[in-house]
């Protein structure tokens, strides 16, 4: 933590009713905390000084959902976003291969929910060979897999894809096929830099099969950058809990920014899966196993995990997309006394929203998600599409919300989640379902972890922005201007616990 002084910087409101400053302030940063705001805050010992030159000052921005190590390895991976049928995968594949023989092949992001037919190992296979290829869905909760794939991995040869709780088991062992340098401590380091530059100056990270020590390696080599919250699974439960590690604590071998994060838990599958746990059936029930989704856990086992996360100082984290499984997890929080998130909340029930309110569960949602998914809910949900991504009801209610990426399924981009969450829409076409949107204020409100405006006694962890970021110059009906607005800002000072972490060339 290091001591630092900012001149000449105009601070923002983040509640609605903050009271600023009309000019320009002086803030002290002494050991990682504001000790000081105002035209005569004086340097600290030993401080660095940055003159601001009038520019806007926020709390630093967090990514409360983020997959850390597959966000690190998303530039090696074929890019499958733009696979429109499973014939565009696998030429995809193909020419991969061509272009660079015997090498395995990891590809990211296809969504074949929209596809108009389940796909094949066989057709895998026979643009493939020998080499080894896995392609992750976009939503992350499948993976199609050739023959080679599955036999290298150690898993039971079949002609479908791999889903839900045993993929999530596998994507560990993806290391065997690829090696580690995709998610070296270097590797890291890079991604935590570009975080950095958006003004990101904490993540939640909820990686697959990621283990505590491993971030204690990472954090003796150059990846102490931002503020990291760590989560486990129930397969790594037993030893956090033997640790005696709770939420808050800091990390084994790491310094205070790295701390213990919540129990994660994955209560149903997805949209483009089609896994998600619903009330009632898909509109495409009569292709699907389960017409409504399912639960990975019943209810007896998901109150076991909340009850023993609570009970050994756990927050909890609870994954949930369909409205059943929203429901369910609601009324097992209720019964442990468990505390922490819903993540996701996609589509949700009235009641359930005010439930979550009374409960005091916090709405862990990914805005930049109903960008991708606008056109399939439409599709197999229908009319429940005016009860998805509601986070106008979710503010009403009294909700405390927190945004994130769940990177690499969306990018890890603050400005983005808040220009989804404002505007509602990635095209031309007007905003889906407007009436849930969110203003700018409330967006970075639930951006910055909690934060106030900028004052004595806020940490020390402080973006220093080129434009006022609640865009109080542009007309606030017009929300396509506010969203191109928003995803077009940068930082141009990043700060944590008092540390430059990033800054623009101007401020060197």
């Amino acid at each position: 933590m290091s001591n630092l002084l900012i001149r000449n910087a105009r601070l923002v409101p983040i509640g609605a009713g903050d009271e600023v400053s009309d000019g320009p302030v002086n803030v002290a940063v002494e050991h990682g905390v504001v000790t000081a705001v105002g035209p005569g805050a004086e340097r600290p010992d030993g401080a660095e000084v940055l003159d601001a030159a009038g520019r806007w000052l926020i709390p630093g921005l967090w990514d409360q959902h983020v997959h850390l190590g597959q966000w690190t390895l998303t530039s090696q991976r074929l890019d499958l976003a733009r696979a429109h049928a499973p014939e565009d995968a696998t030429r995809a594949v193909a020419e991969r291969i061509a272009a660079y023989p015997g090498q395995p092949v990891i590809g990211w992001g296809h969504r074949s929910a929209g596809w108009d037919r389940e796909v094949t190992v066989t057709e895998l296979d026979a643009v493939s060979g020998d080499t080894p290829v896995v392609l992750i869905s976009g939503d992350g909760h499948h993976a199609w897999l050739n023959t080679s794939a599955l036999m290298h991995l150690a898993m039971p040869v079949r002609d479908s894809v791999v889903r839900e709780a045993e993929w999530f088991a596998t994507y560990p062992r993806l290391v065997t096929l690829v090696g580690s340098d995709g998610t070296s401590p270097q590797a890291y380091r890079r991604t935590l830099d570009a975080a950095a530059a958006q003004g990101v100056v904490g993540l939640v990270d909820l990686e697959f099969g990621g283990g505590r020590e491993e971030w204690a390696e990472r954090w003796g080599q150059g990846c102490d950058r931002l503020r990291i919250r760590w989560g486990t699974y129930a397969d790594t439960l037993d030893d956090v809990v033997a640790a005696g590690l709770r939420t808050g604590d800091v990390l084994p071998g790491c310094g205070p920014l790295a701390t213990m994060g919540p129990l994660k838990i994955i209560s149903d599958g997805s949209l483009n899966t089609r896994t998600a746990w619903c009330c009632e059936p898909y509109g495409d029930a009569h292709r699907l196993e389960y017409p409504a989704g399912q639960p990975n856990l019943d209810g007896t086992e998901l109150r076991e995990l909340l009850g023993r996360a609570h009970g050994a100082g756990l927050e909890v984290a609870t994954h949930a997309i369909g409205d059943a499984a929203l429901g369910e997890a609601l009324a097992a929080y209720a019964d442990t006394g468990a505390r922490g998130s819903i993540e996701h909340a996609q589509l949700a029930r009235r009641e359930d929203v005010r439930r979550m309110a009374r409960l005091g569960i916090r709405a862990s949602v990914q805005p930049a998600h109903l960008l991708d998914d606008r056109d399939l809910t439409e599709k197999v949900w229908g009319a429940r599409s005016e009860r998805c991504f509601a986070f106008r009801w979710m503010v009403e209610d009294g909700v405390e919300l927190a945004l994130g990426s769940d990177a690499p399924v969306s990018p890890l981009d603050p400005w983005l989640a808040m220009a989804a969450a404002v505007h509602r829409s990635a095209d031309e076409r007007d905003p889906w379902h407007a009436e849930q949107a969110l203003s700018v204020r409330e967006a970075l409100a639930a951006s910055v972890d909690g934060q106030p405006t900028v004052g004595r006694g806020s940490r020390g962890d402080l973006v220093l922005l080129d434009r006022d970021p609640l865009l109080r110059d542009l007309d606030p009906a017009d929300t396509a201007a506010l969203g191109a607005a928003l995803r077009s800002a940068a930082s141009a000072l990043t700060v944590v616990a008092g540390r430059v972490v990033h800054r623009s060339a101007d401020l060197l």
